[in-house]
């Protein structure tokens, strides 16, 4: 995936279409990310022994990574990565300005 954890990312769809936000977790397998303060979703539990009172618990889901798009750090608009090697590492870089995505 050329997205990372720590990423600037913008929603492309969904219902929080818009928002800007950073990458919490990459679930490389599923081809998910979790978004910070993106795709809460709100959940009944029970009492248990971690959560003695039971009630509402908040959360955020993953998102599929298809549904999101890097903002480069230069030009500040979401944009495509482009992935070259250079010195045997691979880079990636703004599609639009050019810029190496660090």
């Amino acid at each position: 995936m050329k997205v990372k954890k720590g990423d600037k990312v913008v929603i492309m769809s969904g219902k929080d279409k818009g928002i800007k936000s950073e990458i919490s977790r990459v679930i490389n397998e599923t081809r998910k990310v979790v978004v910070t303060s993106v795709n809460i979703v709100k959940k009944h539990v029970k009492p248990s022994r971690e959560n003695p009172e039971g009630g509402i618990l908040e959360f955020e889901k993953p998102i599929d990574v298809s549904n999101v798009m890097l903002v480069c750090a230069s030009c500040q608009k979401p944009t495509r990565v482009g992935v070259r090697r250079e010195k045997g590492k691979k880079i990636r870089f703004c599609k639009k300005c050019e810029a190496l995505i660090a």
